[in-house]
């Protein structure tokens, strides 16, 4: 019989797809919600909790075998305010809190403990690409990473297997950033950010969710891995690219100088405009092949199919 995989987050954009992908391969899937729902699958279910009160169902816990925790709030939807910073913060830090205070407390057989991190860890392109063994930075998104890979690096004491995927910048039509850096190209703009040279370590949806599954299923891995793609390309190419996949020929370049996205943006202008280059060496190591390592396969997909 398939695993049971507990799902939170699973209302977000790699939620939702790895709920489907797992569905489709026979796994039992539960996802933690604020708000119950009819189920659209026999396999799928939903249960309640709420992380900013501490409050969860247990019996989906005791159910499940695997635990997947994609929770957080969208760090690109709002602007930088100090109380939105602390609820991007906040609703990582709390939720894998919650999860390890009820595992600690109520019996339960899960194995594996799957969470999200963020290539926000490393700081500013150096020259060599960032290993998972590197140094995080010391601005604020470092430093939400760190507190919230802390809060589940937890589970180990538990006798759980941890692995954490530091994602990229996932590209997918259901959301997420490409729905942002398309939009003026349909109107034929290529929008470069700031000087267009900072790198952007990326990776397809497609790619993501097979590495999620990856963690659950191959009992080889453990501990923490860059979930990106093996060539990073700067935000030059990538618009350029893009615009080429969309309009053909018939766009223009349009810069927009840094200090009009700082601007626009506000401190949330630092991601934009900050270079990371990840190295996926640990996870290819392990025998994990791409199926969209280079951004232009990943384009030409996602352009011509709609997923």
């Amino acid at each position: 019989m398939m695993d049971t995989v507990l799902i939170t987050g699973g209302s977000g954009l790699v939620g939702r797809a790895l709920t489907d992908f797992l569905l489709e391969r026979g796994y039992r899937v539960i996802v933690y919600t604020r708000k119950m729902r009819p189920s659209p699958h026999p396999n799928l279910r939903f249960a309640l909790w709420d992380p900013s009160r501490q409050t969860l169902d247990a019996a989906a816990l005791q159910e499940a075998d695997q635990i997947v925790h994609l929770a957080g709030a969208n760090v690109a939807d709002k602007r930088w305010t100090e109380s939105r910073k602390q609820e991007i913060l906040d609703s990582r830090v709390q939720s894998a809190q919650l999860l390890f205070d009820q595992l600690s407390r109520i019996p339960n057989k899960v194995r594996t403990f799957v969470s999200a991190s963020a290539t926000g860890y490393y700081g500013e392109f150096q020259g060599n690409n960032f290993l998972e063994t590197d140094p995080p930075a010391t601005d604020y998104l470092g430093k939400t990473c760190v507190a919230w890979e802390n809060a589940v690096q937890q589970m180990s004491t538990l006798g759980k297997k941890v692995i954490i995927l530091r994602t990229g910048i996932v590209l997918s039509n259901h959301g997420g950033a490409l729905k942002e850096f398309i939009k003026p190209v349909r109107l034929g703009f290529a929008t470069v950010m700031g000087s267009g040279q900072q790198f952007i370590s990326w990776i397809h949806l497609q790619d993501l969710v097979r590495l999620y599954h990856n963690a659950l299923s191959n009992d080889q891995l453990t501990g923490i891995y860059n979930a990106v793609s093996p060539f990073p390309i700067t935000n030059q190419e990538l618009v350029t690219q893009l615009a080429r996949a969309v309009k053909g020929k018939s766009f223009v370049t349009v810069h927009v100088p840094a200090f009009a996205l700082k601007l626009a943006m506000g401190e949330m202008s630092v991601e934009v405009l900050k270079s990371v280059k990840a190295s996926s060496a640990k996870i290819q190591s392990t025998g994990f092949q791409f199926s969209y390592p280079r951004i232009p396969d990943a384009l030409a997909q996602l352009v011509t199919s709609g997923d």
